[in-house]
């Protein structure tokens, strides 16, 4: 335990020096090449659940201290074993003697008996100190105050809702390939090997319990994938049928990709801007044993890379804050900052119409993003449309089991935040 512990508040320390958390994993096992599989498991669960709720957790480390720590290694320690002290089933004495070791491994001559006052001093003022930060909506949600005012503003009658589903565990949702059957039938086979699951609606089924990817029945023969059940819209909004040409921008890394293939025989130009992304495409496609062009390039120029030939349907799944999946990407609330949405509208407004050139008269773009943020969707979307005048945002049908507004998915239980809007050109 102790091993993971460190580890993880390294790599929760580099989070908050502003490192992606995937990045700050990966560095971590890459400088520690001989920690077992389980203790990289640790580190992973502890980083993730630290971060999850980094704020309660800094205000309850606020309260613990007289001053601000000058070593911010013995802060992220403290961090992670207040998370462990709240949300591990390990004995306290166990979590308290490790994070002791653990920080005596800086040689620091105050460190031990420091971790070790502060996290004796919690367990005997547990409730008193919980009580007081409680009050507090930073401590209480574990958002950033002006993340918060956002969601309050712009979801009144939800605000509280959103923000606690995104402080949940994800669920594994699986997408069932139509070309081998149907959800129905793959959830049957799961019963019967011994894996609980239920029918979400469409090909979707989402599984009681994470199961190892390798592990997953016929996932290596491209019957089965993994994706949240919101992002499982996309495909069938875009209303796909045999033979049009279609292209998906910002395809990475191929889930959607792969979901229009297995729905239509259509000629698919798949684009992303960054290489190594594209290949974690190609690799999906060929465990589905689906054919796509693979292009690199900007969506937002594509004079750069385009043909010349029209698309009958373009897939635009533009780049956002990514607000709607910050129970999978815990570092997200504390990466972005407030300017950031302004930051990403920007880019959608350059992308979307750049796009809307490429498109057939008749044919239609679905704009999505995995944002909650009213201005990077439907205020997007209007200012398109006051600008664009041979474009019309065209109803969705109800969307089945999931919970949204005029295309704008609110994240639950059972699926994470994503919006779409279907414009066509007239």
């Amino acid at each position: 335990m102790r091993v993971s512990q460190q580890l993880a508040a390294e790599a929760v320390g580099a989070v908050l020096a502003g490192r992606n958390l995937t990045v700050a994993l990966d560095h971590v096992y890459r400088t520690n090449p001989n920690i077992t599989q389980q203790q990289r498991a640790g580190v992973q669960d502890l980083s993730y659940g630290t971060l999850r709720f980094y704020g309660h957790l800094q205000a309850l480390l606020k309260q613990l201290l007289e001053k601000p720590l000058q070593d911010e290694r013995i802060h992220t320690l403290l961090l992670v074993a207040l998370y462990q002290l709240n949300h591990d089933k390990a004995a306290a004495h166990t979590i308290v003697d490790q994070a002791v070791q653990a920080a005596g491994k800086y040689k620091k001559p105050w460190a031990k008996g420091l971790v070790n006052a502060v996290l004796r001093n919690f367990l005997r003022r547990r409730e008193q100190l919980i009580a007081a930060v409680s009050k507090d909506e930073v401590a209480a949600f574990s958002y950033p105050a002006w993340w918060i005012v956002q969601i309050k503003q712009q979801y009144p009658q939800a605000w509280q809702s959103i923000l606690e589903a995104g402080n949940r565990h994800p669920p594994m949702t699986l997408r069932v390939n139509r070309r081998y059957g149907s959800a129905e039938d793959y959830c049957r086979m799961l019963t019967e090997l011994g894996i609980q699951g239920k029918v979400l609606g469409g090909q979707a089924v989402m599984l009681a319990q994470p199961v190892p990817v390798d592990q997953i029945p016929g996932f290596r023969e491209g019957k089965v994938s993994v994706q949240d059940y919101g992002a499982q819209f996309a495909a069938p909004l875009l209303d796909v049928k045999a033979g049009l040409r279609v292209l998906d921008a910002c395809c990475a890394p191929g889930g959607k990709t792969g979901h229009i293939l297995e729905l239509a025989d259509v000629e698919l130009v798949a684009l992303d801007s960054d290489q190594l992304r594209l290949q974690r495409t190609q690799s999906n496609l060929q465990r589905l044993g689906l054919q796509a062009s693979l292009i690199q390039g900007d969506a937002a120029k594509p004079d750069q890379w385009w043909d010349g030939l029209a698309f009958d349907r373009i897939l635009a799944d533009v780049p956002c804050t990514a607000s709607g999946i910050v129970r999978r990407h815990v570092d997200i609330k504390w990466l972005r900052r407030e300017a950031d949405i302004a930051s990403f509208a920007a880019q959608q407004a350059a992308i979307l119409p750049a796009l809307w050139q490429l498109l057939a008269k008749g044919g239609k773009l679905l704009y999505a993003t995995c944002s909650i943020f009213h201005e990077e969707n439907q205020c997007q979307v209007e200012r398109f449309l006051e600008a664009q005048k041979d474009a019309e945002q065209l109803p969705l049908p109800p969307l089945q089991n999931a919970h949204s507004h005029h295309g704008q998915l609110q994240p639950t239980i059972e699926h994470d935040g994503f919006f779409y809007a279907l414009l066509q050109k007239n």
